[in-house]
């Protein structure tokens, strides 16, 4: 490789001339010659100058080069620059060779490739799964869009329902820098889908708030929502049904508009009201969506009753897992903690019961006192939502009782010990006084002494943050 045209070529894309880029990179390499950087670098450059075939060809010259790595980056943009191309089944490929690649830090980009270049071929459940599975991929920061093709995705499968519930999630991760308006306008042609007028108006009507401008179909779809709005509200006849069946949804034999079949085909793709599509099967379950809508058509009024019951029940149930975790509750509870780390003894399995806070010093000091105990007995616990302190008694193998104070904190749901010290009962008022020792033998069977010092443990935590970088585009130009 002539690696003064390599860094000449670096240079160039660097300061983004693309064209002057791609002529020295692509000069820097002999015939036959494949190095991953420089033709990472000239793929990259030739998708900026749309080059789509020029730029796939060269991710896969970059894939020949196995010491450079990056298979599921390179193999991404190659999926995005076939797409590009129009060469969608070569794109589906390159995309699915990127998820395989467990090391890509990024699949929902592939994701997204395969998505595009699935709608394309016809495959729209298939494009569907790798929508849904962009969006709830942890390193994606903007669902929102991944969200948007969803709904669309459940739009062309005539399952307006679930499109009502995708284009609203993505309101949801949309944030208030980006336009909302186009999202609100998909939206409200699912509610007129779903014949939910009223909800429809109101969509095109925050979508018509700002300088976006309507498509032909959207603004009929929401002239006709209006009307029917009208009608509802005036208690008269619906005018939607005329536009309805010109756009080519059915009529039952009433001659009305039926919601349950816009389509007019007695059911057929219509999916349960709580089935929510790709955000709770699988995809063999996707596949069998057809035959399974049937079989549920004479359920779905109960099965969303039944939804909402399951529903309003997980909210009650976390509302008292709220309130439970604020009262200091936690499993396993404080007191099945410190009747483990006696009953362990100090030669037993006690490290599990402690915080990862404890130093190695207060370790040893622990284990010094705990006692050698045939069972152990607790006598209180004094709980909040972060620490805890617990009285326990344990009887000794060697006769007598030793009672004990131990300091807990809170490790997630659960509780870890971070302080254990002797606790022995005051002769002059019969109050108890805490006290520990380093150099206490763990197996005495003395009940009382006369000196004790104290241990405690430090406990600190350390918290992280984890940035993720990336931009959200739907544009086959951005490469990696």
């Amino acid at each position: 490789m002539d690696q003064q045209a390599y860094e000449a070529g670096k240079k160039a894309y660097q300061e983004g001339d693309w064209a002057q880029a791609a002529e020295r990179l692509a000069g820097a390499l002999g015939p036959g010659e494949h190095d991953g950087g420089a033709d990472h670098l000239l793929g990259n450059a030739l998708m900026k100058l749309g080059m789509y075939n020029d730029a796939a060809r060269a991710y896969a010259d970059a894939l020949q080069d196995a010491s450079y790595g990056k298979v599921g980056a390179l193999s991404c943009n190659r999926a995005r620059a076939l797409v590009a191309a129009e060469r969608y089944e070569e794109a589906a490929d390159a995309a699915r060779k990127a998820l395989e690649d467990s090391s890509y830090a990024t699949p929902y980009k592939a994701q997204m490739a395969l998505g595009n270049a699935l709608v394309k071929t016809g495959d729209v459940r298939g494009a569907g799964v790798a929508y849904r599975n962009a969006a709830i991929d942890e390193t994606n920061p903007d669902p929102a869009n991944a969200l948007t093709r969803l709904g669309s995705c459940f739009m062309q499968l005539s399952r307006p329902v679930d499109a009502v519930e995708a284009y609203r999630t993505a309101l949801d991760f949309s944030t208030p820098a980006e336009s909302q308006d186009a999202i609100y306008a998909k939206l409200g042609s699912a509610y007129v889908a779903a014949n939910r007028m009223s909800e429809a108006v109101d969509a095109f009507t925050q979508a018509t708030s700002g300088s976006y401008q309507l498509t032909p179909t959207e603004r009929a779809n929401y002239e006709a929502a209006q009307k029917a709005a009208a009608a509802i509200a005036s208690r008269g006849p619906s005018e939607t049904d005329a536009f309805l069946q010109s756009a080519g949804y059915g009529l039952n034999a009433s001659g009305s508009y039926d919601p349950l079949d816009p389509l007019g085909k007695s059911g057929e793709l219509m999916p349960s009201p709580e089935d929510t599509g790709f955000f709770t099967i699988s995809e063999q379950d996707l596949m069998n969506a057809d035959d399974k809508a049937r079989a549920k058509k004479k359920h779905r009024h109960g099965g969303l009753k039944a939804f909402l019951v399951i529903l309003i029940i997980l909210l009650v149930l976390a509302a008292v897992g709220g309130f439970a975790y604020y009262r200091g509750y936690g499993w396993p509870t404080q007191q099945s903690v410190t009747e483990g780390l006696l009953e362990a003894g100090p030669d037993g399995d006690y490290g599990s019961y402690l915080s990862s806070s404890v130093s190695a010093e207060t370790r040893s000091e622990i284990q010094a006192l705990l006692p050698e105990a045939t069972s152990v007995e607790i006598l209180g616990c004094d709980q909040s939502m972060t620490t805890s302190t617990v009285l326990a008694r344990a009887t000794l193998t060697g006769g007598g009782t030793q009672d004990y104070e131990v300091q807990l904190v809170r490790d997630g749901i659960s509780w870890k010990v971070v302080s254990v010290s002797l606790s022995y009962a005051s002769q002059s008022d019969g109050t108890s006084a805490s006290s520990s020792s380093s150099s206490t033998s763990s197996t005495s069977s003395n009940a009382t002494t006369d000196s004790s010092s104290s241990t405690s443990a430090d406990t600190s935590s350390n918290s992280g943050t984890t940035t993720s970088e990336g931009t959200a585009s739907s544009s086959t130009s951005a490469s990696e």
